[in-house]
């Protein structure tokens, strides 16, 4: 069921984003020592700022699984209820045939 609370009550797949996030950093510090050793220094700096970005991403991923079900739930765990102080509103009905 559709609330019109979903961007402010997603979830995300944390497990996922941490290992994306290790294979981002293995590439981003490749990147990084390739473009030094060729020369590049331009795109050394490209990929070590994407570092930087990764490891900041990684970190606040690790923060929020540690902190528990309410950022990484469980099967366990139900979803969030609606918000309380407004009624359920359904969507307008679509025409039917375009």
């Amino acid at each position: 069921m559709r609330t019109g609370s979903e961007p402010a009550t997603a979830r995300s797949a944390l497990r996922a984003r941490f290992w994306l996030c290790v294979w981002g950093v293995a590439w981003a510090a490749f990147g990084t020592v390739a473009f030094a050793l060729a020369g590049r220094p331009g795109w050394a700096v490209a990929c070590g700022v994407l570092w930087l970005v990764i490891t900041i991403d990684m970190a606040m991923v690790v923060r929020h699984i540690r902190q528990g079900p309410h950022y990484q739930p469980g099967r366990d765990i139900p979803p969030y209820r609606p918000p309380e102080g407004r009624p359920y509103r359904p969507p307008p009905p679509r025409d039917r045939y375009p």
